[in-house]
């Protein structure tokens, strides 16, 4: 047997990609819609890794905004947005990234999209998220990981 055939054969696919939850909350409306337009944006990210079994994950992708103007709060949007992924032949190092930043690269599209939509029909502007470098937060929590030991998720 060579060592080409007895290497474990990698093999990434995607199962499901589901919307898990969404809210959408507009607390001071209808007096927010009367007043002049200067939002200022909140916007938090974070991801949760559940193992399955027969190596599969669910990877869910938590996005957050909440829209000020002024002081008032204008609305607060919500989507976790998942997957089920199948994922075998990778080796522990590989898996990290693979997790915290391969899958939610995939997830993120979905979420953006949902967002949108919430916002618009909600009667607000259009928002809409830049594309977000999965691989340098990835980076950034394994360097925040070192400093502070027991941090396993990724926000």
């Amino acid at each position: 047997m060579s060592e080409e055939n007895s290497a474990v054969e990698k093999q990434f696919s995607i199962q499901k990609i589901y919307t898990k939850d969404m809210s959408f909350e507009t607390p001071n409306s209808p007096q927010i819609f009367t007043e002049k337009w200067e939002p200022s944006v909140d916007f938090n990210l974070g991801t949760h890794v559940m193992p399955l079994e027969n190596s599969m994950f669910e990877i869910a992708l938590k996005v957050t905004i909440t829209v000020k103007n002024g002081e008032s709060t204008a609305y607060l949007v919500e989507v976790n947005q998942a997957g089920i992924f199948s994922l075998s032949g990778f080796s522990d190092a590989e898996m990290g990234p693979m997790v915290g930043s391969f899958c939610p690269n995939i997830l993120f599209p979905y979420a953006r999209e949902a967002i949108s939509d919430l916002v618009t029909k909600g009667g607000f502007p259009q928002m809409l998220l830049a594309p977000v470098n999965f691989d340098a937060l990835y980076s950034q929590h394994l360097q925040h990981a070192q400093q502070a030991p027991g941090s396993d998720s990724i926000n």
